[in-house]
């Protein structure tokens, strides 16, 4: 294989929500362009599966990490971990996300609301604070944290997801500005439509065939980690340039 068609190796990458969706499609996407990658995700034979795939492809084994991001404290214990075997992190990409069902804010119960807020915004917050010094010791850290535009227009029913979204791109964009002038960049992502469980949990009748196919997105992701990122502000929101066009 051409070396230029392995733009990341010898780097480290995480990728929670590995084993499913754009998770697990980045996860192979970066494998297949050179990084060494750690795979987290909740279920022990998925991340094997995907273990799998990606030897098969490459012959790069990945590092799996059963973890329930419910669970927050495991985090800190990975950074150390990343530390003792690295030194660094290249490469962060947060894709773990639940929605958990459509309800009004009313009759959101509590249980609800507080593991969909732990996976979707309290665990990027105790991933920045775990991951952060990893991430600067690197040459050229990237984190990527995937985001939706309900985070911009809460409409009925999506009021939890939204809040945990709308707070995700505060956080992202507070650290963005706070490492602004080092190697690291932060990147917020929003795929738009795409055809993964938590597209399906909220829209069950919807045609799939009109749906991004997740790999496609897993490509569009390492592609966006594998080139260099125009300085420009300290955070954009990036889309698809399919989604752009229609925009």
């Amino acid at each position: 294989m051409a070396p230029d068609a392995m733009p990341l190796t010898g780097r480290i990458a995480l990728v929670t929500g590995a084993t499913r969706g754009i998770g697990r499609a980045t996860a192979q996407a970066l494998a297949a362009k050179g990084a060494q990658v750690i795979a987290v995700g909740r279920t022990q034979g998925a991340l094997e599966e995907l273990d799998d795939v990606i030897r098969a492809e490459n012959g790069l084994p990945a590092t799996l990490v059963p973890m329930d991001l419910a669970k927050t404290d495991g985090i800190d214990q990975l950074g150390f971990e990343i530390f003792e075997r690295h030194r660094r992190l290249d490469i962060l990409v947060h894709a773990a996300g639940i929605l958990g069902g459509l309800r009004p804010v009313a009759h959101t119960p509590p249980e609800h609301w507080e593991r969909l807020m732990a996976v979707n915004l309290t665990a990027a917050y105790r991933l920045i604070r775990s991951l952060d010094p990893l991430l600067r010791a690197s040459q050229s850290g990237r984190a990527i944290f995937l985001t939706s535009e309900q985070a911009h227009q809460a409409v009925p029913f999506w009021g939890a997801y939204a809040a945990a979204k709308a707070g995700l791109e505060a956080l992202a964009t507070a650290w963005a500005d706070e490492v602004d002038g080092s190697p690291l960049r932060i990147l917020l992502v929003d795929p738009g439509p795409t055809r993964t469980a938590l597209r399906h949990q909220a829209f069950p009748g919807e045609d799939k065939a009109a749906l991004a196919d997740p790999q496609d997105i897993g490509l569009w992701i390492a592609g966006l980690v594998a080139s260099p990122v125009d300085p420009g502000p300290p955070i954009a929101i990036q889309r698809p340039p399919e989604r752009r066009r229609l925009a």
